[in-house]
């Protein structure tokens, strides 16, 4: 699935992209969806579905009717209708795949307003295209001054032209509302051009641009995430995190989508657990939960006044202690219980392979003394000669 451009170069180095997750002959993009039903023929007398699945920049999709019975095929540069003018993009599906995904995004094939495919993109529409691609950069930065100049509480992330250049569309983040009626002025004077501005979230703003994560590998919305779930503080406090938002939280500012990946079976393994705010009633006093093992099952106790001593628990027995509770029960101590539960000893590894051992530069040399040979190493006087 990888395109020559992600191959490896001279001395076997990786090429790269360099597209940050998007790649840019469409053969590895996070987007692409493989065409599991290209090698199926259709029944006599079924007609190929009219509806194409076209990419544009920053991996943008929209589904266009094929009205003119166009041959497209994956990887065809077409021009399709916009509001305005037309826009230029890459098919990325056809043909019956195209009804299972629009239905699975809830997509009505047979809309009052229905955007087509104009006509397969010639090489003038190619080249206002590139020309059109070539100018975002510089704007971007002219952009971002004039919002800085007027004291705007936002930032410019990206810009996409349309296919035609008669439309520029600005993309920003922002915390608040933002008033920016005096920057679309200042814009359509500075670019003239038709201007749009595209409020996105920080989120959506890190899968754009991409990035390495904290775990060393590149961004999960920038490779292969395609939805945005919401992450809760909950998520960090049933997995027994510290809520330090500098850990928790990703390039974007927000928690870490990766909290939510593990989440199903912490929820599932706690089930077992009882609820750390119930107390145990026992004949010497009151245990209160300190601290809980989710991985071995362990539950640790202190009674009330001595917390500096804790006793450890099974999740069984620290069930069976508040059953007997709910029955006005009470067992005598926890030490009863604590003292069922059988240690693992250490198992100590013995050197079979002749290896030194890795501590055994952390003990320092001894220092040998040093003998006083001063007496022998003086010479004796010499007499003088007659």
């Amino acid at each position: 699935m990888a395109c020559n451009s992600c191959s490896t170069g001279k001395d076997g180095q990786p090429k790269g992209c360099k597209n940050n997750g998007t790649c840019g002959t469409d053969s590895c993009n996070k987007l692409t969806v493989f065409d599991w039903l290209s090698n199926m023929s259709l029944p006599n007398g079924e007609k190929p579905f009219d509806w194409v699945e076209v990419r544009f920049k920053n991996g943008r999709k929209n589904y266009y009717k094929n009205t003119e019975n166009l041959s497209l095929s994956i990887g065809d540069i077409v021009a399709t209708q916009a509001q305005a003018g037309h826009d230029i993009g890459m098919v990325t599906l056809a043909g019956e795949l195209v009804r299972v995904q629009m239905k699975r995004k809830k997509i009505d094939d047979n809309p009052e307003e229905i955007f087509k495919i104009y006509r397969k993109a010639s090489q003038r529409d190619i080249d206002i295209w590139s020309g059109a691609r070539d100018k975002e950069e510089a704007m971007k930065v002219k952009a971002r001054q004039f919002a800085i100049d007027l004291k705007l509480q936002m930032k410019i992330s990206d810009i996409e032209y349309q296919g035609d250049a008669s439309k520029a569309t600005f993309y920003y983040t922002a915390e608040e509302r933002v008033d920016f009626r005096e920057l679309i002025k200042v814009f359509a004077k500075e670019f003239r051009t038709r201007i749009e501005m595209k409020q996105v979230g920080f989120r959506q703003e890190a899968a754009r641009l991409g990035g390495v994560g904290s775990c060393g590998r590149e961004l999960c919305c920038s490779t292969w995430l395609t939805d945005f779930r919401s992450v809760s503080t909950s998520a960090a406090r049933y997995q027994q995190l510290s809520l330090n938002p500098q850990k928790l939280a990703g390039q974007c500012g927000k928690l870490k989508c990766c909290l939510n990946y593990e989440l199903d079976t912490y929820l599932d393994a706690l089930k077992e657990f009882p609820k750390t705010d119930i107390k145990l009633q026992t004949a010497k006093g009151t245990a209160v939960c300190q601290k809980t093992d989710i991985f071995k099952g362990y539950m640790w106790y202190a009674y009330e006044g001595e917390w500096m001593h804790w006793h450890k628990l099974t999740t069984d027995q620290a069930n069976e202690i508040i059953q007997l509770n709910s029955k006005k029960k009470k067992v005598a101590s926890l030490e009863e219980y604590a003292d069922e539960l059988i240690e693992d000893t250490k198992t100590d590894f013995e050197n079979v392979v002749g290896q030194d051992s890795l501590t055994r530069f952390d003990n320092p040399k001894r220092k040998k003394k040093r003998r006083n040979n001063r007496n022998r190493n003086k010479r004796k006087p010499q007499k003088n000669a007659k």
